[in-house]
């Protein structure tokens, strides 16, 4: 019996020290401080040394970029930091915001390969990342294959995927695993995947001879792993506030038990001291740049919820007002932790929209209002996982949508209000949108720009009027 260890980090997205996550106790919410690479890697280096080595460190990707230290250095200012984890493999998604060069850059900084099975270059077909490797481990060879998210060229601005096209990589896996097991000798594969937990169920059912899928994408906090087809899966938050822990009892080829833990990253865990003063020389210029109190909030600003969130409410605000409408739009992002009532910093803002795009304008009917906000929910609650292609549900204000999440494509949209009025095919509405994501470009017409960024709009809102209150302007109902 060999026993072998699992190290999960996902969706750390440039939270690099200790920051306020709001987490769960018997139902209620309360804030703690989490997260921090200084204690995981304290943690890491502990549990290698519990297991004599018997470890593999891995990152699902969605690591550099998230924060305005990630964003402003092009996630170069975190490469010595995720080096010093002595991670073994990682795969991709939000690295993609600085182009397919510029993940290509990274990669040739990291001391551990990128991995995508699924992004290929369109001029020759070739793969722009090694699609796997090969790590030896307690007396193991074990096969680790990356899938990175495959919306990179389907949702998200064309920039990110000039030059590349991406596929779900279910197709190609299966070769893969048969040329690992029976070319390279392997004793185990091991899946890291950025397409998502509801996406890994369905590769796992639909794909034979995987041991262990490494989840990423949806910022799911697994507190139990599940076994699908026999493949053993598991997920471990965002914002590097937990990490995943999965030890592996093998027999021969075969897992024949596991056992895993989601582990918090809070202040039990002592920093380690290297690594505690590389984050402070990566933050210097961050704390007194950032540090500047910008308003204050006497409620909670979050993601956490399908539909509807808090922090996106200060958001469309800051967007309405900067385009001078009542409607407005933000992508439905699941990325940004959550502040906590007293002041908000301009660090804050730039968690909130590290893109920090620009605000514009657009005039669209009622069809085209009904129509992309169909399309946005079936990305969001496809019958078919692979469909699933969204974060949350498209933020907005000014529009009431009551919604039918259950029904089929096209027909999730029970009522659709602009205000008080039910919106009308032909009638038209100006609306106010982050240029990235907010409102695709097939849609509308006489756009313009504000020439105001989302972090000008915000600084603006809450200058303009101290805010004590987010507008809990509900505007999305489940029914």
């Amino acid at each position: 019996m060999r026993t072998l260890t699992l190290l999960q980090l996902n969706d750390l997205h440039g939270y690099i020290e200790p920051h306020r996550e709001l987490v769960r106790d018997k139902g209620e919410w309360s804030f703690a401080e989490m997260g921090g690479l200084a204690r995981i890697k304290a943690l890491f280096e502990q549990v290698r040394r519990e297991t004599a080595g018997a470890v593999i460190a891995l990152d699902n990707g969605d690591t550099f970029h998230g924060t305005h230290v990630a964003v402003a250095s092009r996630g170069h200012a975190l490469v010595p930091l995720m080096n010093a984890l002595k991670m073994d493999a990682m795969t991709v998604h939000w690295e993609f915001a600085y182009t397919p060069t510029g993940v290509c850059d990274l990669a040739a900084c990291l001391d551990y390969p990128m991995l995508a099975i699924n992004c290929y270059r369109k001029d020759d077909g070739s793969l722009l990342l090694p699609p796997w490797r090969i790590v030896e481990r307690a007396g193991l060879r074990v096969g680790i294959v990356g899938i990175a998210c495959p919306i990179v060229d389907k949702t998200m601005p064309p920039a990110f995927s000039e030059g590349v096209r991406f596929t779900i990589g279910n197709e190609e896996l299966p070769g893969t695993i048969q040329q690992l097991r029976a070319r390279e000798d392997v004793d185990l594969v091991v899946v890291l995947s950025h397409l998502g937990f509801p996406q890994d169920v369905k590769l796992a059912r639909e794909t034979d001879g995987i041991d262990v899928i490494v989840s990423g994408h949806t910022h799911n906090r697994m507190h139990e792993a599940i076994v699908e087809n026999g493949a053993i899966i598991f997920q471990s938050g965002c914002h590097g506030s937990f990490v995943g822990r999965l030890d592996l009892m093998i027999e021969g080829d075969r897992v024949v038990s596991h056992r895993h833990e989601l582990i918090p990253i809070d202040d039990r865990i002592a920093e380690d001291a290297a690594v505690a003063r590389m984050v402070d020389n990566a933050l210097a210029r961050e704390r007194t740049e950032m540090s500047e109190i910008v308003g204050r909030i006497d409620t909670a600003l979050h993601r956490y919820d399908m539909t509807q969130s808090s922090m996106d409410d200060i958001l469309l605000r800051a967007i309405a007002e900067a385009g001078g409408t009542d409607i407005a739009f933000s992508n439905g992002w699941r990325y940004g932790a959550p502040i906590a009532p007293g002041p908000v910093t301009l660090n804050d803002l730039w968690n909130i929209v590290p893109t920090n795009p620009e605000v514009s304008t657009v005039e669209l009917t009622g069809t085209e209002l009904r129509t992309m906000i169909e399309e946005n929910l079936e990305r969001t609650f496809s019958a078919d996982p692979y469909g699933q292609m969204g974060g949350y549900v498209k933020r907005m204000r000014g529009l009431t949508l009551y919604l039918k999440a259950e029904n089929p494509s096209g027909r999730r949209i029970d009522r659709l209000f602009a205000g008080p009025a039910e919106v009308r095919p032909e009638s038209l509405y100006k609306v106010a949108f982050v240029t990235e994501q907010g409102v695709p470009a097939k849609f509308g017409a006489n756009r313009a720009t504000t020439g105001v960024t989302a972090i000008e709009a915000l600084r603006r809102l809450f200058a303009k009027d101290s805010i004590t209150k987010s507008e809990p302007a509900q505007s999305v109902f489940l029914v």
